[in-house]
């Protein structure tokens, strides 16, 4: 770990157990994660200051900082990165029997037409966001409707906690009820002027969201590129290939494109910064695309177990010769939970159908660092180490009786961390840490 000369200033620190990353660890294997035993994370001006043993640390502590003991059953780790969720989504989450296209005629659409509300859209967005601080997420790319209100709404509750969001208003110009589309010329006007209010305030950043492309004519999907073009510190975010019918659907509505992904390539959508939920029915040509340009997928298992649209591939999506950025997520409400820690332990289920044993130590990566890189933010979040932001969650080791006595028995750090993605949820998030401050924490039941 780091030592960092202290300097003055209004300084915090946890003490107690700490994981981080300094690489990849499917590709540098247990050496990646960086475990301290006891160790303290100093945290000033929004940032980490410093992060290491704690008796290195203490030294250079200025007399009189406060230090709060999470104790020896804790764990201190980056926040969580959602790679891809859907906020308006979150009233009809865990809606019964529908696949993809049927989802989002039967649910999807129908809630998402209340978002011409304000006060409405404030009201979920204040709900979704506190469920994110309860279950640790710290960043999450968020797909808002197509109402620019529902942006506002959302941005305004997430800078009211200093929260480091991405989000969009989504783009669709065809097959959506009228309520939900918008015009290629007003769909590109109104994220133009959301950009100029939003982008870059505080700790948001702006996503250029056409829902995808079965509901964007190929003029929307050009506005989009051009968009993009404007304004490259933006981010790009859509679907691709989640459900066999939407890839048929997609290659039928642009039959010149040679498959889903250049339909993105074709209108200038593809590249760093940019993020496509789901790439489960892809073909050796799209991942090749996806790698060359730099463009990451969002790996969503809950949503894509409970929709029933397949199994996503690890080991095509890292292969060593074109390897492609992955980040995790949630993908509410198609989504069955906000917890990361569910959602990695489906990660790994599906791995394992896929014939991949899914370690413990890149599951927790994904979740933090690689879901900051898949999102171009690893320079800032993901890593507990100097310079980055002090977006933190502390977990309860033993946060049910199951896990507690289960913990017992594990040898390593490596077989804790697993036990924690298997059995735990919202219950193991002890405290949600938001640029040093503290933003959740657990109560405690008697």
């Amino acid at each position: 770990m780091t030592r960092t000369r202290l300097g003055s200033g209004s300084l915090a620190a946890l003490r107690g157990p700490l994981v981080t990353f300094t690489g990849e660890p499917a590709h540098e294997g247990l050496s990646a994660l960086r475990y301290e035993p006891d160790a303290i994370v100093t945290m000033a001006g929004g940032r980490i200051v410093a992060a290491g043993p704690a008796r290195a640390v203490l030294r250079a502590l200025p007399q009189g900082t406060p230090v709060e003991n999470c104790g020896r059953d804790a764990l201190i780790l980056p926040g969580f990165v959602d790679c891809h969720v859907h906020y308006p989504q979150l009233p009809v989450i865990g809606s019964y029997g529908a696949q993809l296209l049927d989802w989002l005629e039967r649910y999807t659409f129908p809630a998402e037409t209340r978002f011409g509300d304000v006060r409405y859209a404030r009201r979920v967005a204040r709900r979704y966001l506190a469920e994110n601080l309860r279950h640790g997420v710290t960043t999450a790319a968020v797909f808002c409707t197509a109402h620019p209100q529902s942006v506002d709404a959302f941005f305004t509750e997430a800078a009211a906690l200093g929260m480091r969001m991405i989000a969009g208003k989504a783009l669709m110009d065809r097959h959506a009820p009228s309520a939900l589309r918008d015009t290629a010329r007003r769909g590109y006007d109104e994220s133009k002027a959301l950009i100029a209010r939003w982008h870059g305030k505080g700790r948001l950043g702006y996503a250029i969201t056409p829902r995808y492309a079965p509901t964007s004519t190929p003029a929307q999907l050009e506005a989009a590129g051009a968009l993009w073009r404007e304004h490259p510190q933006c981010w790009v975010q859509s679907h691709v290939s989640e459900n066999r019918l939407e890839v048929a659907w997609a290659k039928e509505l642009f039959p010149a494109a040679r498959d889903y992904v250049d339909v993105y390539a074709r209108f200038g959508l593809l590249g760093r910064r940019a993020i496509y939920g789901h790439g489960i029915h892809l073909t050796e040509r799209e991942w090749r695309a996806l790698h060359e340009s730099g463009t990451a997928l969002a790996h969503c298992p809950t949503s894509n177990l409970f929709l029933g649209s397949g199994l996503f591939r690890w080991d095509r999506a890292r292969k060593a010769t074109r390897p492609v950025r992955v980040g995790l997520a949630t993908d509410v409400g198609g989504g069955t939970s906000l917890s990361m820690l569910q959602t990695l332990s489906e990660a790994y289920k599906v791995a394992q159908m896929g014939g991949h044993s899914l370690s413990a130590a890149q599951a927790f990566w994904l979740a933090t660092q690689g879901g900051a890189a898949a999102l171009d933010l690893d320079d800032r979040i993901g890593r507990v180490a100097p310079g980055f932001d002090a977006d933190l969650i502390v977990l309860d080791l033993k946060s049910t009786p199951l896990i507690a006595q289960r913990m017992d028995y594990v040898r390593d750090i490596d077989e804790a961390l697993f036990v924690q993605m298997t059995l735990g949820d919202d219950r193991a998030i002890s405290s949600t840490w938001i640029a040093g401050r503290c933003a959740y924490r657990k109560e405690l039941r008697g």
